[in-house]
């Protein structure tokens, strides 16, 4: 008998990245080779006619908590963690076109000159023309953290799940790199996230996520071919549910 094709579990995924993600070995910056690692990646997703959107982190050039902590005003160091979250998105789009992957960049806040405003029949239409989205400068409003953008961008598109690529394993119940004890949890309930306050996502990312039943997947984004494997089906990382 032939061998049965497998089945794609999700056709159209959300795609959290951090900046740091973007910086490879280095703790600032863009790493040029990882770009190009994870375009790599998300490459056969889009060959497969996965639809993908992506929402970035800025961490990697500025983090707006971090610059109010030394005594920036807290808009004027949101607007400009928003910022990099651009910076970061142009870079990933330059590496995804390269693979041959067409791309586009929708911004939370116009700016015409480098990238499509977000509109989100516009994106859905990307989407299912076979283009990846990368959704940029967060919600467009202070006070609010990439990762409730991706929850929020998430559920105006219907997608059917968020992936939140970190540099573990998945949710543990402390860091493993600094705690070798720490538990992992193959699958979480959205109010085990709240209630024992693991850093996976923030409060309001977590209860969007909650309120509209969309499913969190937290996994390695070092080891190769794990987006696709999730994709897929396949376990791995923590599922919060």
């Amino acid at each position: 008998m032939p061998t049965r094709q497998k089945q794609k579990k999700y056709q159209r995924v959300l795609l959290k990245l951090s900046g740091e993600a973007l910086a490879g070995k280095e703790s600032f910056g863009i790493d040029h080779e990882k770009i190009h690692w994870i375009a790599q990646q998300i490459r056969p997703l889009n060959r497969e006619g996965i639809q993908v959107a992506l929402v970035l982190g800025g961490g990697n050039i500025l983090r707006g908590a971090r610059a109010e902590n030394q005594g920036m005003e807290r808009v004027a160091a949101d607007y400009m963690g928003m910022l990099a979250t651009v910076i970061n998105s142009l870079a990933l789009q330059d590496g995804l076109e390269k693979q041959g992957v067409p791309t586009r960049v929708q911004t939370a806040i116009q700016m015409q000159k480098l990238a499509e405003p977000y509109i989100r029949r516009r994106a859905i239409r990307h989407l299912e023309k076979g283009r990846v989205v990368i959704f940029a400068a967060g919600t467009g409003n202070p006070y609010f953290s990439t990762d409730t953008a991706a929850a929020l961008r998430a559920v105006e598109i219907g997608a059917d799940v968020i992936m939140k690529a970190t540099n573990v394993g998945g949710v543990y119940s402390a860091d493993p790199r600094k705690h070798k004890q720490a538990v992992f949890f193959r699958k979480l309930k959205y109010m085990d996230i709240i209630q024992r306050r693991l850093q996976v996502m923030d409060a309001t990312a977590i209860t969007l996520c909650m309120e509209n039943n969309l499913p969190l997947i937290v996994f390695d984004l070092n080891k190769r071919d794990n987006i696709k494997k999730a994709v897929f089906g396949q376990k791995i990382g923590t599922l919060v549910h």
